[in-house]
């Protein structure tokens, strides 16, 4: 009997390495388009760092050259001197965490009490917060800028903050992370006296780290990224943001590519730099939060 078992085992392996033989062939034909892609995604950016680098007659040049003949600093020198870039970049960093912030905190409210309380007319009210992020931002620019302009916050951090310090998105996404915590738990907390906000706090704000990044990271990027909002609030140097920097290096007649492509690396590195130390708990936070609706 032993050896007939012993024989089995055998003849399942040598079908496992058959099967794993077979696809090989397949794995690597994926993971060689995954690549080649992975490379044609990148090459924008690839080439917006190396034109950085180029001056300004090389940019143009035909046939163009991938990498710089002589690379030189002219365009990120020269940069800092047109455009209050500096201050452009400090507003887009208040702003941009003020937002994230905002949107971890109020998010964080929002949805525990729609996961975790139970009051008439919740999922009512839900749906309804669903609802807003179906309502194109374009649809609400002028409502936000009167209601801004009656009280006077045009021009200031306010005005760029406010309208943006929660979203829908970030109450779905944290309260389908919550639904996920045992229930067990709330009411152990419950027995030992621990009330609602300290339970929040203390006990589930802890164990939802990869739902708060995400959050987190996806409101500083449209935050960061924001074109349009800015452009129609801020009058003053003092309070633009960086992408608008971006465009005031534009000219109606010429555009320093050099110029250009220096500053939009510089307003890139950031997210970069963000996205590089968040990355693992961002794809957990992707994973985990649409298990449970």
């Amino acid at each position: 009997m032993s050896t007939t078992s012993r024989q089995l085992e055998r003849s399942s392996d040598v079908v496992e390495l058959r099967r794993k033989d077979q696809f090989k062939p397949a794995i690597i034909a994926i993971e060689l388009f995954l690549f080649l892609f992975v490379i044609v995604l990148n090459l924008p950016f690839f080439w917006m760092l190396s034109a950085s680098f180029k001056p300004k007659a090389e940019i143009l040049s035909y046939p163009p050259h991938l990498f710089p003949s002589r690379p030189n600093f002219d365009g990120y020198r020269y940069v800092w001197q047109l455009v209050p870039l500096a201050r452009y970049f400090y507003n887009s960093t208040v702003v941009a965490v003020s937002i994230a912030l905002g949107n971890v905190l109020l998010g964080a409210l929002a949805a525990y009490a729609f996961a975790k309380i139970r009051f008439k007319g919740a999922k009512t009210m839900f749906f309804v917060f669903l609802g807003t992020m179906m309502i194109p931002m374009e649809v609400i620019v002028i409502p936000n800028y009167i209601s801004l302009n009656f009280i006077g916050w045009l021009d200031t951090y306010r005005a760029l903050i406010v309208p943006f310090a929660v979203s829908g998105f970030s109450i779905f996404l944290l309260r389908q992370f919550f639904m996920q915590i045992p229930r067990d738990l709330d009411d152990a907390a419950e027995i030992d006296g621990c009330g609602r906000l300290r339970y929040l706090f203390t006990i589930i704000f802890p164990i939802s780290q990869p739902a708060l990044l995400t959050v987190a990271l996806y409101a500083f990027l449209a935050s960061w990224n924001s074109f349009l909002w800015p452009l129609i609030v801020t009058n003053s140097d003092r309070m633009r943001v960086i992408q608008i920097g971006l465009k005031a290096l534009q000219d109606s007649w010429m555009i320093e590519w050099n110029e250009l492509t220096a500053a939009s690396t510089v307003a890139t590195v950031p997210i970069l730099v963000l996205f590089f130390f968040v990355q693992k708990r961002f794809l957990e936070g992707i994973t985990i939060t649409g298990l449970k609706g």
